[in-house]
């Protein structure tokens, strides 16, 4: 009888473990990349909501633009810009306005307006671009401090040395790890995303001005 105790199996202890629990064992440091994670998936979602909408161009737009400047309906044209609320229609009723002034003012007023359209879109980028970079290095910060913990536990003991007492600092470096590499893949994705969107509207936005000019070399008639 106490041979086959013996030789039966030893069970594992169940361990109940949950997502709360977890990010607890984590240490405070998981408190700031939990924060972090809010404000990387806030700022990925604000400013792809904000670059879908000024990336509606209608298709036409410049068709009509052209038409009506070339029949000298210039207050209909601006009329049509007004309509749209993005930065192509917003630059190309900046040139309307500068219409009868030289070329070169006509063009540094719709780069103007162009830099500060593209400011407005890039803006909250760099802080994305921060949490991407971050993130990792509070996580390996918290590691550095799990594995302080860890080691102090055990100087502590002395000759009584316990797996049990390492394994709260153990936790705390793993799991900051874990938390520190997913915010930081997570805004390292959405950065990279969201300024190959503002890239695409930038190349919609110069070829606009280029047509814009065209239009312009031709000198339109007088409003009927």
């Amino acid at each position: 009888m106490q041979e086959a105790q013996a030789l039966a199996p030893v069970q594992p202890t169940q361990m109940n473990t949950s997502l709360w629990s977890m990010f607890t064992m984590g240490g405070p440091l998981m408190w700031v990349l939990l924060a972090l994670s809010f404000l990387a998936i806030y700022l990925i979602g604000r400013k792809w909501w904000m670059i879908k909408n000024a990336s509606q161009i209608d298709p036409h737009f410049m068709q009509d633009i052209r038409d009506y400047m070339n029949e000298g309906k210039i207050k209909s044209a601006v009329t049509l810009c007004q309509k749209y609320d993005n930065p192509v229609a917003r630059m190309i009723e900046t040139g309307i306005h500068r219409m009868g002034r030289p070329m070169a003012d006509i063009q540094n007023a719709i780069e103007n307006c162009g830099n500060v359209e593209v400011a407005r879109l890039e803006k909250g980028l760099p802080i994305l671009a921060t949490i991407a970079g971050g993130a990792p290095m509070i996580g390996f910060l918290g590691t550095v401090m799990g594995m302080v913990k860890a080691f102090f536990n055990m100087s502590k003991a002395g000759n009584n040395i316990d797996i049990t007492l390492l394994s709260d600092g153990i936790y705390t470096a793993m799991l900051t790890t874990v938390g520190g590499l997913i915010v930081g893949i997570i805004a390292y994705f959405g950065y990279n995303w969201l300024t190959s969107q503002v890239s695409d509207l930038v190349y919609k936005m110069e070829s606009s001005t280029l047509e814009f000019i065209d239009i312009v070399l031709h000198e339109p008639g007088e409003e009927e």
